[in-house]
């Protein structure tokens, strides 16, 4: 088996005297989507911000590509491939959503593509196109999720890493942003997701793992922890 694409070795992260993440470990195979799951509070987020640069780790190692980027700065992270949907959307709401796309853009070197991209991003989500004129801030929490997604791709991310995208929305349109996290995985798109719908995520998976109170409880396939009672009765009710 290859080397994997990304590989987090005894991440630990402190806000002051509270450990939040306890020394994980995991790996991110290059193609597969891969969850992290959890119960709010366990500390789902905060790796992700780890991994994205933006919070400082207390320890371990976090290997892409083969390159140690643990200490390298969160905007060089992005240019090299890891780029982060953040929890709640986070779009320019004072921007039009094609302007959002648009900024996705900005630390690509290879711009002549950007309309190519533009294209594809408006295809992989009609609603976009219909409000490309119309600011961030007033689309729907669903369209604004498809939007910080659009957004995250139009950097040309080798890792896409998304922090709860299914949270406030109601289920046909959670039903929607899955589909398509498959479509653009089938494309090749490596995938990190975290999620509190246990159930969606490890549907869609290849490979999760279960985190409570900052450390790394069960690891193994999607399907497999989908069926493992214990995941059943702690997050399915079953």
């Amino acid at each position: 088996m290859s080397a994997p694409l990304l590989q987090v070795r005894d991440l630990k992260v402190a806000y002051g005297p509270i450990q939040a993440v306890k020394g994980i470990d995991f790996e991110l195979r290059a193609g597969e989507i891969t969850t992290l799951v959890g119960a709010n509070g366990a500390g789902k987020s905060t790796t992700l911000l780890a991994l994205s640069g933006l919070v400082r780790k207390a320890g371990g190692s976090v290997t892409f590509d083969g390159r140690e980027i643990a200490s390298v700065p969160a905007h060089r992270i992005v240019s090299q491939g890891v780029v982060q949907v953040a929890e709640g959307r986070a779009t320019l709401t004072t921007l039009t959503v094609h302007e959002n796309l648009e900024l996705g853009a900005y630390t690509r070197r290879d711009r002549g593509n950007r309309q190519r991209d533009l294209d594809r991003m408006y295809e992989l989500f009609p609603r976009l196109k219909e409000r490309a004129g119309q600011l961030a801030g007033n689309l729907s929490g669903g369209e604004q999720q498809m939007l910080a997604i659009g957004r995250a791709l139009m950097a040309k991310p080798r890792v896409l890493l998304l922090d709860e995208p299914s949270m406030g929305l109601a289920p046909i349109i959670v039903q929607d942003i899955f589909r398509t996290l498959q479509h653009i995985n089938s494309d090749g798109l490596t995938i990190f997701l975290v999620e509190q719908n246990v159930r969606q995520a490890l549907k869609i998976a290849a490979h999760g793992y279960v985190i409570e109170t900052g450390r790394i409880v069960l690891a193994d396939t999607g399907r497999a922890l989908l069926g493992n009672p214990k995941v059943q009765e702690a997050y399915l009710g079953s």
